[in-house]
């Protein structure tokens, strides 16, 4: 199978995961800009899975430029993927109406944790699925940065027990770290 139909669906849910997002913003109280202010915090959350959102689907757009076939499998996987990214709108509200407590730090983290390894298991599977696609291979060889992000989320969730507003910087963090598109695969198609 190509991949177009799973590249259109997952843009569908992506575009949607954003609508719900921007839906669970609140309209201002007021006329003024002094009415903005109580807005801040949710706005900050709303921006932050707005990057992630982004950065999933920068990242799964060029992924998909060197997937050359899937199968049911990847299908799955991309599912689940979609999922757990389908789970943000209300993880970003819970943190935002509970002024970051711990739980809905722990469990927007564990969102993205969950996501990342959906994410690193389709690439997984793509590289079993597709052994002789030279640039799918080259274009990871090198899995640092997942692999650094994955364990940040974990200490991120770890330490929201405590620390929940430093839980919420290193998701910031691993966000700036993504936040330019994975250039390994551009590279490797040029």
């Amino acid at each position: 199978m190509t991949t177009n139909r799973l590249e259109a669906f997952s843009d569908g849910v992506l575009a949607i995961i954003i609508t719900i997002m921007v839906l669970g913003l609140e309209i201002p109280k007021g006329s003024d800009l002094n009415s903005l202010s109580p807005l801040v915090p949710k706005l900050l959350n709303y921006l932050l899975s707005f990057i992630y959102v982004g950065i999933y689907w920068t990242n799964h757009h060029h992924l998909f430029q060197v997937i050359q076939k899937v199968n049911g499998t990847v299908l799955w996987l991309n599912l689940l993927l979609l999922f757990f990214l389908s789970l943000l709108p209300i993880s970003t509200n819970w943190l935002s109406e509970n002024n970051h407590a711990a739980w809905p730090v722990i469990v927007y983290g564990v969102v993205l944790f969950l996501s990342s390894v959906a994410f690193a298991l389709i690439e997984k599977y793509a590289l079993r699925l597709d052994s002789h696609n030279v640039a799918l291979h080259q274009s990871f060889k090198n899995r640092k940065k997942e692999i650094v992000s994955t364990l940040l989320y974990a200490l991120a969730i770890a330490l929201a027990f405590r620390f929940p507003y430093f839980s919420i910087f290193i998701y910031a963090f691993v966000a700036c770290l993504w936040i330019v598109p994975d250039r390994r695969i551009e590279k490797i198609l040029k």
